[in-house]
């Protein structure tokens, strides 16, 4: 079997690229007949970029910091699901997981079209440049490209309005269910799908020819929205591929309840007469939380999946890899097998372990796809079956540093003498603490560690990464890169030596998370320098 790294393509010999047996190169790895170069990237989610109107943008920020990893000799930049956002502001909890978020529309761009006005963007009110704040946002940016559509829609270029009409034709599969499923959310205030009025909330034929009667000029502006959303995100991604940088995507295993996806395909979810869960995702006690993580997600029916071919499924990875070059693919174990919560349940602890599709599903989705660019988020409870899986498609696995240093069991898998080449190496994610805000916080309370183990563990990553007074993130850095793991990856934060108030995500809280985002001048040539000497120094 040949494994995934073929179709996204890097310079004359590609990212990852299959070619014929070679004298070995210490630069170059294979996995099963598939070689590909050491590299390294950058892990930065987009509304993280500075500039825009309160949050990160696909405008000017994202082509400059394009050109940072250019500058830098960075290879991949990863970000996080660009999907729109419902509960908690978290791009693992969205609305449908095919549609772009408009929030990181450029309205500069919109501008320079013609559909908003100078006027409009120098009239909008003052927002937070170092902090997302989402309710702001969502007020603010919404209303202007609600005004953008509206002009597009009535006096649009005649060559625009054609692109628009081909791209509603070719995505019609899913976006006409988004738009109608966020048009008919704002008729009902906000609420939950499930306490719609039962015509349109269980879908029957004549309220939903009803309802896209009634609302077809709403469900016309959140089409535009996502015409131009992945018409800026295509313009950005040809500019990274010109300067050698692929994009690394996410794929959440799990989608949110209250989306078009459980709205429009109740059938594959485990579901009761009400449309409500009867069980939901989680993951037992870990590092994160002693009582586990209760997620909320409602878990897949893989039976009546299986039947369908996996049809959604395929068409969600599809839709990805037009995104994206390669993928994460989040919470891989859960393929194998899932944490099932009883619905009603207020922790994750009384949950139990249910087998996944397994190998069954990846042949599906190779069966139709051909090549799977998937990297394994393969962190957590991993049992020697899911790594067998993992590595029957020849999935990379991942690994943190962070974790390489404590009193888990699992801990000696983390340190980089026990590394495989088949592997993305990180210094930490986006679930984690900075390496900064890890190195000099109490920890306490923000994990299942006590204060006897943090002492521990600093010690013994002293002892392990020989250093005294250099900068743990630099540190970390260097260590990760001089690995033998074929990628490496490296959180913009650690790069920066912030600390824990740049932390993106703290699992197991809901509010206050993805908010923060770099200056505006942080990206400075001594930094650059300095990851461009020791990414050469090592190969990447």
């Amino acid at each position: 079997m040949l494994g995934y790294f073929r179709v996204a393509h890097f310079g004359k010999e590609g990212l990852f690229c299959h070619r014929s047996p070679c004298v070995m190169n210490p630069s170059r790895h294979s996995v099963n007949g598939v070689i590909f170069p050491r590299c390294s990237g950058i892990l930065l989610h987009v509304t993280s970029l500075p500039g825009g109107h309160g949050i990160g943008d696909l405008g000017s920020s994202a082509y400059e910091f394009v050109d940072f990893l250019a500058e830098s000799g960075q290879k991949i930049w990863q970000v996080l699901p660009l999907s729109p956002t419902g509960y908690g502001d978290s791009p693992y909890q969205c609305f449908s997981a095919f549609a772009g978020n408009p929030l990181l529309i450029d309205l500069r761009a919109l501008r320079e079209q013609g559909l908003l006005s100078l006027q409009d963007l120098t009239n909008v009110p003052d927002l937070h440049e170092e902090r997302v704040e989402y309710g702001c946002v969502i007020d603010c940016k919404h209303g202007l490209i609600r005004k953008a559509a509206h002009t597009f829609l009535a006096d649009g270029a005649p060559t625009d309005r054609g692109a628009f009409d081909i791209f509603c034709q070719n995505n019609t599969d899913w976006l006409d269910d988004y738009a109608l499923f966020m048009a008919c959310k704002a008729v009902y205030k906000d609420a939950v799908w499930v306490n719609w009025d039962p015509g349109i909330r269980h879908r029957r034929t004549a309220a939903l020819m009803e309802w896209q009667q009634r609302l077809s000029s709403e469900t016309e502006v959140h089409k535009f929205a996502q015409f131009e959303f992945f018409r800026q995100w295509e313009k950005l991604k040809t500019r990274c591929s010109r300067c050698g940088i692929r994009i690394m995507g996410d794929i959440p295993i799990y989608v949110a309840h209250d989306s078009a996806d459980v709205w429009a395909h109740p059938e594959l979810f485990r579901l009761d007469e009400q449309d409500r869960p009867t069980a939901v995702a989680g993951v037992p006690p870990d590092y994160f939380s002693a009582t586990g993580q209760l997620w909320g997600n409602p878990l897949y029916r893989w039976d009546v999946s299986a039947a369908s071919g996996h049809r959604w499924w395929i068409n969600r990875c599809r839709a990805s890899l037009k995104l994206f070059d390669l993928v994460r693919l989040d919470h891989f174990r859960g393929f194998q097998a899932h944490w099932e919560v009883p619905a009603s349940a207020s922790t994750a602890a009384g949950g139990k372990w249910v087998k996944g599709p397994g190998a069954e599903f990846f042949h599906a989705l190779q069966a139709e796809l051909k090549e799977l660019p998937f990297v394994a988020e393969n962190l957590g409870v991993i049992t020697p079956e899911v790594e067998a899986l993992r590595q029957q498609f020849g999935f990379p696995g991942m690994s943190l540093l962070q974790f390489a240093f404590g009193n888990d069991p699992q801990g000696p898998t983390f340190r980089p003498h026990n590394y495989s080449r088949e592997l993305a190496a990180y210094t930490g994610g986006h679930d984690n603490d900075t390496t900064v805000g890890w190195w000099t916080s109490s920890g306490v309370g923000e994990s299942t560690r006590s204060a006897e183990d943090i002492r521990k563990e600093r010690d013994f990553t002293r002892a392990y990464l020989g250093f005294q007074t250099e900068p743990v993130n630099w540190v970390f850095i260097r260590t990760v890169l001089a690995s033998v793991a074929a990628i490496a990856i490296i959180p913009l934060q650690d790069v920066l030596g912030l600390g824990s108030e740049a932390r993106m995500n703290l699992p197991g809280t809901v509010t206050g998370n993805w908010k923060w985002r770099y200056k505006p001048k942080a990206l400075t040539k001594e930094v650059s320098e300095q990851l461009r000497r020791l990414t050469l120094l090592y190969d990447r």
